[in-house]
């Protein structure tokens, strides 16, 4: 045991540092792509949610498609497919050659499937929002996208937040597959790690744990937002709770 764990050391002789690195790397993926994925997200459950069939159509593609191809063709698709794109683009100006980073790559097609299911969660968010809220907003004279602002999204982000909570552990994992681009995340870190040492189980199960540590960290960061998001209305349950009582008395009596 002490010549494995001699294994995380730091230095030449250890991968400790290695892993570390791609542990951070890891990290640094995952809170890129949360943003993008998030507003890219909202803006697609927009779409399918307007009044003009052709963006209704456009949304419920994009969500369909990226729902329904594997992560893994995803991110082979935007890699080589994104370069390519590019790569023409700049030939019509210069002679010049353009490449897309991993990383970039990686924060776009894992970006685009997180939109993909965070739309179907806005879209459930927002049929959970009664339609007057929006005739209340307009009653007070607000316009249309500041009764959005000021009215409904408030709501939607605390019933759209347990399923992007999900989203966000998926994605956590997710970041695994870029190691396919050559991206020195976690796993492919582990990977070279153990094509060196040859201790493929002592070295996986350390990036098992990782991986876990990082979940479960997560998962206190997401019950905390969550009673944050929350306090709004606890408090009002707290305040009309004991006048539900009093009528329900005076209606008995």
């Amino acid at each position: 045991m002490p010549n494995l764990l001699h294994l995380l050391s730091f230095g030449p002789e250890g991968w400790g540092d290695e892993i570390l690195a791609g542990t951070w790397l890891t990290i640094r993926l995952a809170l890129a792509t949360l943003p993008f994925g998030l507003i890219l997200g909202f803006f697609v459950s927009l779409t399918k949610r307007s009044e003009a069939a052709w963006l209704r159509f456009v949304g419920e593609a994009f969500s369909t498609i990226f729902r329904g191809l594997p992560e893994l063709l995803t991110i082979f698709i935007v890699y080589f497919g994104a370069s390519l794109g590019f790569q023409w683009v700049v030939r019509l100006f210069s002679d010049a050659t353009v490449e897309i980073s991993g990383f970039v790559a990686g924060v776009i097609a894992l970006g685009v499937v997180f939109a993909a299911y965070a739309s179907e969660v806005f879209t459930a968010a927002f049929n959970g929002i009664p339609k007057g809220q929006w005739e209340g907003g307009a009653a007070i004279g607000l316009r249309r996208w500041q009764t959005m602002r000021l009215i409904v999204f408030p709501q939607l982000m605390r019933l759209a937040l347990p399923g992007l909570a999900n989203l966000w552990l998926i994605l956590l994992k997710d970041t695994s597959l870029v190691s396919v681009i050559s991206i020195n995340d976690l796993l492919r870190m582990t990977y070279q790690a153990v094509s060196y040492t040859k201790q493929p189980f002592f070295l996986y199960f350390v990036a098992c744990m990782i991986y876990l540590l990082m979940s479960i960290v997560s998962s206190f960061g997401i019950t905390a937002i969550e009673r944050w998001a929350e306090r709004g209305e606890r408090v009002r349950t707290a305040t009309t709770k004991p006048r539900d009582v009093m009528q329900e008395k005076a209606a008995t009596s």
